[in-house]
Protein backbone atom coordinates (compact mmCIF):
# COMPACT_ATOMS: atom_id res chain seq x y z
CA UNK A 1 0.00 0.00 0.00
CA UNK A 2 1.27 3.46 -0.90
CA UNK A 3 2.01 5.65 2.15
CA UNK A 4 0.06 8.82 2.98
CA UNK A 5 2.14 11.30 1.02
CA UNK A 6 2.32 13.26 -2.17
CA UNK A 7 3.04 9.94 -3.86
CA UNK A 8 -0.30 8.50 -2.74
CA UNK A 9 -2.09 11.73 -3.65
CA UNK A 10 -0.68 11.51 -7.17
CA UNK A 11 -1.60 7.82 -7.34
CA UNK A 12 -5.19 8.71 -6.45
CA UNK A 13 -5.38 11.45 -9.08
CA UNK A 14 -3.77 9.23 -11.72
CA UNK A 15 -6.07 6.31 -10.86
CA UNK A 16 -9.11 8.56 -11.12
CA UNK A 17 -8.11 9.71 -14.60
CA UNK A 18 -7.25 6.17 -15.67
CA UNK A 19 -10.59 4.78 -14.49
CA UNK A 20 -12.40 7.62 -16.29
CA UNK A 21 -10.53 6.82 -19.50
CA UNK A 22 -8.57 10.06 -19.81
CA UNK A 23 -5.82 9.34 -22.31
CA UNK A 24 -7.70 6.24 -23.45
CA UNK A 25 -10.69 5.66 -25.65
CA UNK A 26 -12.79 3.95 -22.99
CA UNK A 27 -13.45 4.40 -19.31
CA UNK A 28 -16.24 4.57 -16.82
CA UNK A 29 -18.44 7.60 -16.24
CA UNK A 30 -18.27 9.89 -13.24
CA UNK A 31 -21.68 8.62 -12.20
CA UNK A 32 -20.48 4.99 -12.16
CA UNK A 33 -17.05 5.71 -10.69
CA UNK A 34 -16.75 4.85 -7.00
CA UNK A 35 -14.32 5.93 -4.30
CA UNK A 36 -13.81 2.21 -3.64
CA UNK A 37 -12.61 1.67 -7.22
CA UNK A 38 -10.26 4.66 -7.02
CA UNK A 39 -8.82 3.44 -3.71
CA UNK A 40 -8.30 -0.09 -5.01
CA UNK A 41 -6.64 1.09 -8.22
CA UNK A 42 -4.41 3.57 -6.34
CA UNK A 43 -3.47 1.08 -3.62
CA UNK A 44 -4.79 3.27 -0.80
CA UNK A 45 -7.67 3.09 1.62
CA UNK A 46 -10.95 4.96 1.20
CA UNK A 47 -10.07 6.76 4.45
CA UNK A 48 -6.93 8.13 2.78
CA UNK A 49 -9.03 9.55 -0.04
CA UNK A 50 -11.56 11.07 2.36
CA UNK A 51 -8.75 12.71 4.38
CA UNK A 52 -7.94 14.85 1.35
CA UNK A 53 -11.28 15.08 -0.44
CA UNK A 54 -14.76 15.22 1.01
CA UNK A 55 -16.54 13.83 -2.04
CA UNK A 56 -15.97 11.80 -5.17
CA UNK A 57 -16.68 14.94 -7.19
CA UNK A 58 -13.81 16.76 -5.46
CA UNK A 59 -11.39 13.94 -6.36
CA UNK A 60 -12.55 13.94 -9.98
CA UNK A 61 -12.33 17.72 -10.26
CA UNK A 62 -8.81 17.81 -8.79
CA UNK A 63 -7.73 15.02 -11.12
CA UNK A 64 -9.23 16.81 -14.10
CA UNK A 65 -7.76 20.17 -13.10
CA UNK A 66 -4.28 18.73 -12.64
CA UNK A 67 -4.41 17.25 -16.14
CA UNK A 68 -6.17 20.17 -17.82
CA UNK A 69 -4.20 23.11 -16.39
CA UNK A 70 -0.91 21.49 -17.37
CA UNK A 71 -2.00 21.47 -21.03
CA UNK A 72 -3.79 24.84 -21.19
CA UNK A 73 -1.47 27.48 -19.76
CA UNK A 74 -2.31 31.16 -19.74
CA UNK A 75 1.17 32.33 -20.64
CA UNK A 76 2.63 35.53 -19.28
CA UNK A 77 5.81 35.36 -21.39
CA UNK A 78 4.02 36.27 -24.64
CA UNK A 79 2.36 39.48 -25.81
CA UNK A 80 -1.35 39.57 -24.92
CA UNK A 81 -2.80 38.74 -28.35
CA UNK A 82 -0.45 35.80 -28.89
CA UNK A 83 -1.09 34.51 -25.35
CA UNK A 84 -4.87 34.71 -25.87
CA UNK A 85 -4.71 32.89 -29.20
CA UNK A 86 -2.46 30.19 -27.76
CA UNK A 87 -4.66 29.72 -24.69
CA UNK A 88 -7.89 29.40 -26.68
CA UNK A 89 -6.20 26.93 -29.05
CA UNK A 90 -4.92 24.82 -26.14
CA UNK A 91 -8.36 24.78 -24.47
CA UNK A 92 -10.07 23.71 -27.70
CA UNK A 93 -7.50 21.00 -28.35
CA UNK A 94 -7.81 19.70 -24.79
CA UNK A 95 -11.60 19.64 -24.90
CA UNK A 96 -11.59 17.90 -28.28
CA UNK A 97 -10.16 14.83 -26.52
CA UNK A 98 -10.91 12.80 -23.39
CA UNK A 99 -10.72 15.87 -21.11
CA UNK A 100 -13.69 17.29 -23.00
CA UNK A 101 -15.81 14.22 -22.25
CA UNK A 102 -14.76 14.46 -18.61
CA UNK A 103 -15.59 18.16 -18.21
CA UNK A 104 -18.93 17.64 -19.94
CA UNK A 105 -19.71 14.96 -17.35
CA UNK A 106 -18.58 17.27 -14.53
CA UNK A 107 -20.84 20.05 -15.75
CA UNK A 108 -23.74 17.58 -16.09
CA UNK A 109 -23.16 16.23 -12.55
CA UNK A 110 -23.10 19.80 -11.26
CA UNK A 111 -26.58 20.51 -12.61
CA UNK A 112 -28.26 18.38 -9.97
CA UNK A 113 -25.57 18.31 -7.27
CA UNK A 114 -24.97 21.75 -5.78
CA UNK A 115 -21.95 20.47 -3.82
CA UNK A 116 -20.36 19.26 -7.07
CA UNK A 117 -21.06 22.66 -8.67
CA UNK A 118 -19.40 24.42 -5.73
CA UNK A 119 -16.40 22.06 -5.97
CA UNK A 120 -16.15 22.75 -9.71
CA UNK A 121 -16.10 26.50 -9.03
CA UNK A 122 -13.73 26.27 -6.08
CA UNK A 123 -11.27 23.75 -7.47
CA UNK A 124 -11.28 24.67 -11.17
CA UNK A 125 -13.43 27.37 -12.74
CA UNK A 126 -12.63 30.33 -10.48
CA UNK A 127 -8.87 29.96 -10.94
CA UNK A 128 -9.16 29.52 -14.72
CA UNK A 129 -11.46 32.52 -15.08
CA UNK A 130 -9.16 34.60 -12.87
CA UNK A 131 -6.18 33.67 -15.05
CA UNK A 132 -8.10 34.80 -18.15
CA UNK A 133 -9.11 38.05 -16.43
CA UNK A 134 -5.47 38.68 -15.50
CA UNK A 135 -4.51 38.11 -19.13
CA UNK A 136 -7.10 40.67 -20.34
CA UNK A 137 -5.88 43.20 -17.79
CA UNK A 138 -2.35 42.63 -19.05
CA UNK A 139 -3.64 43.43 -22.53
CA UNK A 140 -5.00 46.70 -21.14
CA UNK A 141 -1.61 47.46 -19.56
CA UNK A 142 0.06 46.73 -22.91
CA UNK A 143 -2.30 49.25 -24.55
CA UNK A 144 -3.81 46.60 -26.83
CA UNK A 145 -7.18 46.20 -25.08
CA UNK A 146 -9.64 49.05 -24.64
CA UNK A 147 -9.81 50.30 -21.06
CA UNK A 148 -13.62 50.13 -21.00
CA UNK A 149 -13.67 46.35 -21.53
CA UNK A 150 -15.04 44.30 -18.63
CA UNK A 151 -12.27 41.71 -18.21
CA UNK A 152 -14.61 39.17 -16.59
CA UNK A 153 -17.15 39.50 -19.38
CA UNK A 154 -14.45 38.96 -22.00
CA UNK A 155 -13.27 35.82 -20.20
CA UNK A 156 -16.86 34.54 -20.30
CA UNK A 157 -17.24 35.47 -23.97
CA UNK A 158 -14.07 33.59 -24.93
CA UNK A 159 -14.95 30.42 -23.02
CA UNK A 160 -18.69 30.39 -23.84
CA UNK A 161 -18.47 29.25 -27.49
CA UNK A 162 -16.04 26.50 -26.50
CA UNK A 163 -18.37 25.20 -23.79
CA UNK A 164 -21.37 25.50 -26.14
CA UNK A 165 -19.70 23.27 -28.71
CA UNK A 166 -18.46 20.91 -26.03
CA UNK A 167 -21.75 20.48 -24.19
CA UNK A 168 -24.25 20.70 -27.05
CA UNK A 169 -22.05 19.25 -29.80
CA UNK A 170 -22.81 22.37 -31.82
CA UNK A 171 -19.93 21.89 -34.24
CA UNK A 172 -16.42 20.50 -34.04
CA UNK A 173 -13.70 21.68 -31.68
CA UNK A 174 -10.99 22.43 -34.24
CA UNK A 175 -7.96 24.68 -34.59
CA UNK A 176 -9.90 26.84 -37.08
CA UNK A 177 -12.70 27.24 -34.55
CA UNK A 178 -10.19 28.27 -31.86
CA UNK A 179 -8.64 30.85 -34.19
CA UNK A 180 -12.07 32.27 -35.03
CA UNK A 181 -13.06 32.58 -31.35
CA UNK A 182 -9.82 34.40 -30.55
CA UNK A 183 -10.09 36.72 -33.55
CA UNK A 184 -13.72 37.62 -32.85
CA UNK A 185 -12.83 38.42 -29.24
CA UNK A 186 -9.83 40.49 -30.28
CA UNK A 187 -11.82 42.40 -32.89
CA UNK A 188 -14.20 43.58 -30.21
CA UNK A 189 -11.65 44.67 -27.63
CA UNK A 190 -8.71 46.11 -29.55
CA UNK A 191 -7.77 49.73 -29.03
CA UNK A 192 -8.81 51.50 -32.24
Amino acid sequence: MVGRSEESRQAILHSTLTLLGVGESEGTTIQRLTVEAIAKHAGVSKATIYRWWGTKAAVVIDAFASEYVRHTPVRDDLPFEEALREHVLSVVRQYAGPDGRLVAQLVAESQYDSAALQEFHDRFWTARRTAAITLVRRGMDEGVVRSDVDAGMLANLVYAPVYLRLLLHDGELTDDFAALVAELALAGIRVR
